[in-house]
């Protein structure tokens, strides 16, 4: 049995014991200078258009996706591995590294709505998503199809951004899933549904606060327990850089990567006065390609809401998710160039790919009837205080239980307890 040592004279809080120890890093690939250089003109080009055309404010929320990009790949995090790790062999680093990134989320949150801060004009607006039957299948059902299509939201839109051929096929399908839904609004919503909670409206948002925390440490010391009768293989790494040189091609710790990731998100709530979302984007860039084939999705019911309406007749430069979606994907193009792990790859195997298609329609759907995805609902929710966030992370649980037993259907695996790592 290995540990993850805690340093000599420290408490033993933090080891957390796995089958065997983990592997030693390999040396980074050669920097991919011809996508370094086109990823690095396509993000300076683009901030600087959007910065002129759209304002400050806008250019503001594309360098924090461009910022989210890169600390998401570089610290590789996780919410599709992490739940499949937890449920199949009992390992729950990458639960743990989300209760940093949600209490550093939620901490800063707490601060800029309590105060009433915001920049550029904008004033903290959080909601409590509602409480029904939506909600729970909506994300069942994306938990499903993350584990069949290998990537979460955030987690497509890094990948595809590094590079990752079978992940393109996830968000193709992601777009047709979120336009599956604006398509049939009128059958998938007015399900059975309560008012949402949001904790503030209660006990202020210092006691909102000091509940989540509370909430997120429990987690902590229950994945502790669960790994230490457990005894999991250790978390896979990958190839990095050493000493300085690591900040900008090395894989990061996944607990920095969290705590970046948080810091970020509180940016996006402080510039936009709303969370760091990212799926309701995908509806949008799908409603806007049917226009450019002469199809009319703004006749739908969905279309015709005053919101959704103006959403779709500005460009996407004026919405917020497009623009962190868009600077995330570019980010981590710049970062897994940087770090020689640019590559496409032209074979993928049909059921994989298959998979891919599928899980992303599922998680298109399911995001939208569940008020958000792993980034909106999940850490949204959680780091405002909204009840909702908390019961998307239960249902999603189970979604991955069952999306486990699906992976075999379709040749991809499972982690189990005699393998070196997972």
């Amino acid at each position: 049995m290995a540990t993850t040592e805690s340093p000599a004279g420290e408490p033993k809080f933090l080891d957390f014991p796995t089958a065997c120890a983990a592997p030693v890093p390999q040396p980074e690939e050669p920097v991919r200078v011809v996508p370094l250089a086109v990823a690095g003109v396509l993000a300076a080009g683009l901030t600087w258009y959007v910065w002129a055309s759209q304002g400050t404010k806008s250019g503001v929320l594309l360098l924090l996706g461009l910022g989210l990009g890169l600390a998401l790949f570089h610290s590789r995090f996780g919410f599709t591995s992490a739940w499949r790790q937890l449920i199949a062999v009992g390992n729950g680093q990458g639960l743990r590294a989300h209760t940093l990134l949600l209490g550093t989320a939620a901490t800063l949150i707490a601060l800029i709505a309590g105060t009433g801060a915001g920049l550029f004009g904008s004033k903290p607006a959080p909601t409590a998503g509602p409480l029904g039957l939506a909600l729970f299948v909506g994300a069942t059902l994306f938990a499903i199809g993350m584990q069949l299509g290998g990537a979460c939201a955030s987690g497509t839109l890094f990948a595809v951004g590094s590079g990752q051929s079978a992940i393109v096929l996830t968000l193709g399908g992601f777009i047709t899933g979120s336009v599956l839904y604006t398509w049939a609004y009128p059958v998938l919503s007015g399900w059975p549904e309560l008012k949402g909670v949001l904790l503030a409206d209660h006990v202020g948002w210092f006691g909102s606060w000091a509940v989540t925390i509370a909430v997120l440490a429990g987690i902590v010391l229950v994945t502790r327990a669960v790994q230490r009768r457990r005894t999991p293989p250790p978390v896979d790494v990958v190839p990095t850089a050493h000493g300085f040189a690591r900040i900008f091609r090395g894989s990061w710790p996944i607990l920095a990567g969290a705590v970046v990731l948080g810091v970020l998100a509180g940016a996006v709530f402080l510039v936009s006065g709303g969370i760091w979302g990212v799926t309701s984007a995908f509806s949008l860039w799908g409603a806007k390609i049917l226009q450019v084939f002469g199809l009319h999705p703004e006749s739908w019911e969905f279309w015709r809401q005053k919101a959704n309406a103006t959403s779709l007749a500005n460009p996407i430069w004026k919405d917020k998710n497009s623009l962190t979606d868009i600077g995330i994907m570019i980010g981590a193009a710049v970062a897994a160039a940087a770090a020689g792990a640019w590559k496409i790859h032209s074979s993928i195997p049909w059921r994989t790919a298959v998979a891919a298609i599928l899980g992303g329609v599922m998680m298109g759907v399911g995001a939208r009837m569940a008020g958000g995805c792993n980034i909106g609902a999940y850490l949204g929710g959680i780091s405002t205080g909204s009840l909702h966030g908390w019961l998307w992370g239960v249902f999603a649980l189970g979604g991955t239980w069952i999306g486990l037993k699906l992976r075999p259907l379709f040749g991809l695996a499972n982690p189990v307890p005699t393998d070196s790592v997972c």
